[in-house]
């Protein structure tokens, strides 16, 4: 599936804060006329979390799986100036500049593994996808998953690529198994393991990687704590998921192995 660039637009209303994420999101309106899930830089886990959500998110639409459009969105000083909460306060203030949006799917329900249906093949990718990226937040405490006009839809991809915690011990990391797939909530559910691989060697090439790269923003790339360059992480990230993706036989007996033995 081919990629577009994402769009830019401007937050110009702060709606409401969705106190059940524990980096505080919300829904802002644009002033492209759009309603939007924000993931802040401010928030805990940093500018990290947002290039996760871009790579995880993209890699995703990539592969056919329906995710909500991921806009930058202008965040200027205005707002914390007129938030009488001060914990929101204070996270406004320091994610003045670039952020992320989800676009909000309005009457959308959490995924239910009881209830909601889902073919094997999606949930095959899924699986596959989240242990390619490392993604340690799709479990039934904590789905990440919506149904939307009876379709899954993935959002919040803020807790994958861990290993770009410690840019001083990464190398290796993408070499590592992925253990925690054992508790991914679709996993009873990923029965063509072997056909999602193939999927997404097919589908996840080098340019398609490089693409989603290269739309990360310098200023995302850029920390105090370290003194890598943004070209330089963009190596790491692509050295990491062009590894896995070659490691993807391993990753798939992996979750295969996990999925018997929670049969």
């Amino acid at each position: 599936m081919k990629g577009h660039p994402i769009r830019t637009a401007n937050v110009i209303r702060y709606v409401t804060p969705l106190r059940e994420g524990g980096s505080l999101p919300a829904i802002v309106d644009a002033d492209d006329g759009f309603p939007y899930v924000i993931k802040f830089r401010g928030a805990g886990q940093g500018k990290k979390a947002l290039i996760a959500e871009v790579i995880g998110g993209e890699l995703a639409r990539r592969l056919g799986l329906k995710m909500p459009e991921l806009v930058f969105l202008h965040l200027d000083d205005t707002f914390s100036k007129t938030e009488p909460d001060e914990e929101i306060q204070d996270l406004l203030r320091f994610s003045v500049g670039l952020n992320i949006g989800l676009h909000f799917l309005s009457g959308a329900m959490t995924f239910d593994p009881l209830v909601s249906e889902i073919d094997a093949m999606t949930a095959s990718q899924v699986v596959l996808l989240d242990s390619l990226i490392t993604n340690i937040d799709r479990t039934p405490k904590n789905p990440n998953l919506l149904m939307w006009n009876r379709e899954l839809w993935l959002i919040d991809h803020g807790a994958s690529l861990y290993f770009h915690h410690a840019w001083d011990r990464w190398e290796g990391q993408q070499h590592k198994p992925f253990p925690a797939i054992m508790n991914h909530i679709l996993l009873h559910r990923a029965t063509r393991l072997q056909d999602a691989s193939d999927h997404i060697v097919n589908m996840i090439t080098p340019s398609v990687i490089d693409s989603i790269l290269t739309q990360i923003p310098d200023e995302w790339l850029l920390e105090a704590t370290d003194s890598w360059s943004p070209d330089q992480k963009r190596t790491a990230y692509r050295e990491f998921l062009s590894s896995r993706i070659m490691n993807i036989k391993l990753l798939t007996q992996e979750a295969d192995d996990a999925r018997q033995a929670g049969v």
